[in-house]
Order: C-alpha cells, then sequence, then structure tokens
C-alpha cells in the first residue's frame, strides 16, 4: 500500500473536524495555558536575577513536561475514535515517563552531535563575549579556515536533524499505540522508510507556516497593545503578544501532532515486499 501525504492529510481534517471539542479540550490545558502562564512570568520579572533563573527553569520543565503529556493524550484521542478525553489523559499518563526518557535520550544524542561544532568554533577564535554584548564580530586572531569548518559542519547537521527528525516523526505515536519505550526509536525509523523527503517536505511546510504565522499574531497584537497601553506597560503589551502566538501556534501543533498520529496509522497497513536495505 502506497502511503501518500495527501491522503494523511485528508484523513488529519476528517479527524480534527471530527474530535475538534476534545482535542481542543486535551490542548488548552497541556499546550496553550502553561506556555501563557510561563511567558508571563518573563514578560514581568526581571532577568538577571536568581529567582528569575530558578523559577524560569522550574516553569519551563514544567511546561515541557506538560507539553509531552498533552501530545501523548492528543495522540490516544486521534488514533481510536472510541477513546473519550478521560481515557484519553489516561493512556498518555501511562506512557509519560516513557516519552521523557527517549526524550531524553534524543537530546543526549544532540548534544553529543553538537560537541564537534562546539570545539571548532573555540578553536577558531571567535570574540562570543563581543558578540553577546552586541557588538560586531572582530576577524582579528579568527582562524577562517576552523570558522569555514564549523560554518559547513552546521549546514551539515541540519541538514542530518531534518533527515533524522523526519524518520523518527511518528515515534510518540509508537509508543502511544504499541506500550514501548526506546524501542521506539528504531520501530519509527523502520515505519517511515522509503517516505523520509515526503515527510521533510511536510517539515518545513510546517515550519514555515507556524513561524510566519506566530511571528505575525506576536508582532500585530504586541504593537496595537503598546500603542493602547502606552509605553509605560511594555510588559503587559510584550505578554499580551505572546498570548496571541500561542493562540495562533497552539491549533497547529494540533494538527501537527494528529497529523503524524494518521501517518503512523498509514504506514502500518501492509506494504510491499521489498529488497531489504533501509533507503531513504
Amino acid at each position: 500500500m502506497m502511503v501518500t501525504m495527501g491522503a494523511v492529510w485528508d484523513r488529519t481534517v476528517e479527524v480534527v473536524q471530527g474530535r475538534m471539542a476534545m482535542l481542543a479540550a486535551i490542548a488548552v490545558p497541556t499546550l496553550f495555558v502553561p506556555t501563557v502562564v510561563r511567558d508571563g512570568f518573563v514578560a514581568y520579572s526581571t532577568p538577571g536575577t536568581g529567582g528569575y533563573a530558578l523559577i524560569g527553569s522550574l516553569l519551563s520543565l514544567i511546561v515541557l513536561v506538560l507539553t509531552i503529556w498533552g501530545q501523548l493524550a492528543l495522540i490516544a484521542a486521534s488514533s481510536d475514535p472510541t477513546t473519550d478525553r478521560t481515557a484519553a489523559f489516561r493512556i498518555a499518563s501511562n506512557r509519560l515517563l516513557a516519552a521523557i526518557g527517549v526524550s531524553i535520550v534524543m537530546l543526549v544524542a544532540v548534544v553529543v552531535c553538537m560537541i564537534p561544532l562546539a570545539v571548532l568554533l573555540g578553536l577558531s577564535g571567535v570574540d562570543f563575549s563581543r558578540m553577546a554584548a552586541g557588538q560586531p564580530m572582530s576577524t582579528t586572531g579568527v582562524s577562517g579556515g576552523l570558522l569555514g569548518a564549523a560554518l559547513i559542519y552546521m549546514v551539515l547537521f541540519a541538514v542530518a536533524m531534518l533527515f533524522v527528525g523526519a524518520r523518527l516523526s511518528i515515534w510518540q505515536a509508537v509508543i502511544v499505540n504499541e506500550a514501548i519505550g526506546l524501542r521506539a526509536i528504531g520501530r519509527a525509523w523502520r515505519l517511515t522508510r522509503g517516505l523520509t523527503w515526503r515527510i521533510v517536505g511536510v517539515i518545513v511546510l510546517f515550519v514555515i507556516v507556524v513561524s510566519v504565522a506566530t511571528l505575525a499574531a506576536q508582532s500585530v497584537i504586541g504593537i496595537i497593545a503598546r500603542l493602547v497601553l502606552g509605553a509605560g506597560n511594555i510588559a503587559t503589551a510584550t505578554w499580551l503578544g505572546a498570548i496571541a502566538a500561542a493562540a495562533v501556534s497552539t491549533p497547529l501543533i494540533v494538527v501537527a501532532v494528529v497529523f503524524t498520529t494518521q501517518l503512523y496509522l498509514a504506514v502500518l497497513a501492509p506494504r510491499p515486499a521489498t529488497v531489504a536495505t533501509d533507503a531513504a
């Protein structure tokens, strides 16, 4: 059976339209509200203080866990039409630790892959403290060869991340539906064989849409709020802009989660026998 992105998208639309109320009931408390609370703290707090760093880090961690939990619940709700909101949260709770564990493993892998880049940039002689202060980069003492190597590594790393991200895009759906942990990585990799570049196209399109939509909402609402509230309420205007961005990004994230779930369900269908190679 040939999996097409068009067919997956059509099924995604059907699920979103048919279960919109329940998906919203999951997304609002787990994706939207935590993000708004964290952004409110950032807008009204003073950076550079110990309390800011501690509370900000704790809030970011809580938001991350709630986001993962919410995504797992969305997957459960969009995997089986008989799953209600309560059951979706129960399934998400049961699979949360496994999902967090896999996320940590993936994060460690990314950090390890970034080590060569950090070494190249460190040896190149680039003065990052000067750049952090908003000053232009000085070429004095900078090794052009090492800096060029670092830039090439960055490009190759970005391409590799896009490729791997496409192959592992359904890992959360695997965890929810097959109740496995680290083996979900290999399982997702095998299931997406032959679909890599089609998934890459969807990922790129999604990133562009989300980036443009959230930036536009945040900018427009932020500017309007500053004009209405005045220069003395910059924090409130900033927070209102962040709320607008979250209001736009949350539905798009829901659609993305439902899409990856429908992609997972589609690739489970019997596929024709192929040569035993893991082609892209």
